[in-house]
């Protein structure tokens, strides 16, 4: 589980489908996928660790979805309103995620098998956090991944951080026993045929997956920097490393550990830099990006550059073409000259 926004961690929230709240109104560059989803970066920085069950959750089992159709769609401020008003025919469940945290975007994956098993009597929407931030401020969203359900136009929360598949399963069996308790019991329409299974990856990228999700960041940056090694343009292998680079760091962090010591002492280099990791992880890119340009302008010498390299190279995690590093770029030749 990963920030989004400022709050260090996330906490699973209620298992049960209660506590509904009044539905908001209509109103990157992406993760490379031999790196995505391979870590829980919440765990990593003192988050809640992804296999904790909520209390009271029932054992449901999905029908099998032997149709092959999928029931997923991508929610935006142009289409909200109009799922919305689905939800009261049947349960949208929405999960917000975030490129820059690839255990968020991973997880939309295993949303989706199980929403998909369900064959219908769900609609998964998910929500790109990054692009469509005022749909995951006015479902007030804390971290990614977030989810939740709408369900006849409210929001009922079900949790802010990974959980198995198993125990997903059985929190959205009891939101369809609630949607039945609501009269809300109609079948969405597929949105389209089974997912093309992805191209397989280059031998020594899937290699680095298999380290990264078995928790061996070192043995993945060097599967990494042997894909460099043999192709230097290699423009995937590089993004990785960084991002790579990046979990490394974050791995050793307490988040709310290092945010006090940020705001106990703002001229501390150190702890600014580990902030700044601390945002660009959970999805703040710009609040990362103003707190490494801030330290470009107001330190001097060694430190400068410090803060110079640091922000350069999460330039690299987030990608040279994403527009929030091309305006950053151009303020840190501002700052530098």
């Amino acid at each position: 589980m990963s920030e989004f926004p400022p709050s260090p961690s996330g906490r699973p929230a209620g298992a049960s489908a209660r506590g509904q709240q009044g539905a908001p109104g209509q109103g990157e560059q992406q993760v490379p996928a031999s790196v995505r989803g391979a870590v829980d970066l919440g765990a990593a920085t003192g988050g809640v660790a992804a296999g904790g069950a909520p209390p009271g959750a029932p054992a449901a089992s999905a029908a099998a979805n032997t149709g092959g159709g999928s029931y997923r769609v991508a929610l935006n401020t142009g289409n909200f309103q109009q799922y919305a008003e689905a939800s009261t025919q049947y349960p949208v469940v929405v999960v917000l995620h975030a490129p820059q945290s690839p255990e968020s975007e991973s997880f939309v994956d295993v949303v989706a098998k199980v929403v998909d098993g369900f064959d219908g009597r769900l609609l998964l929407g998910t929500v790109d956090a990054a692009a469509e931030p005022q749909i995951a401020q006015a479902f007030q969203a804390q971290s990614v991944p977030t989810v939740l359900a709408l369900l006849g136009g409210r929001v009922v929360p079900l949790v802010t951080s990974t959980v198995p598949e198993e125990q997903l399963r059985g929190l959205l069996g009891e939101l369809l026993s609630l949607a039945e308790q609501n009269g809300v019991t109609g079948t969405a329409e597929p949105t389209g045929g089974a997912a093309e299974e992805p191209a397989p990856l280059p031998p020594l990228h899937q290699e680095a997956v298999n380290k990264l999700e078995a928790g061996d960041l070192d043995g993945a940056e060097a599967s990494y920097r042997r894909a460099l090694a043999e192709n230097p343009g290699d423009h995937d292998a590089k993004l990785a490393l960084s991002q790579v680079h990046l979990l490394q760091r974050v791995s050793a962090m307490d988040a709310k550990a290092v945010r006090d010591a940020a705001a106990s002492a703002p001229e501390d280099l150190q702890a600014a830099l580990d902030v700044a990791d601390l945002d660009l992880s959970g999805g703040h890119v710009e609040d990362a990006f103003r707190r490494l340009l801030n330290l470009v302008r107001t330190k001097a010498g060694e430190e400068k550059e410090t803060a110079r390299q640091r922000l350069v190279d999460l330039f690299d995690v987030v990608g040279a073409d994403d527009p929030r590093v091309v305006a950053a770029r151009s303020q840190l030749m501002r700052a530098l000259f």
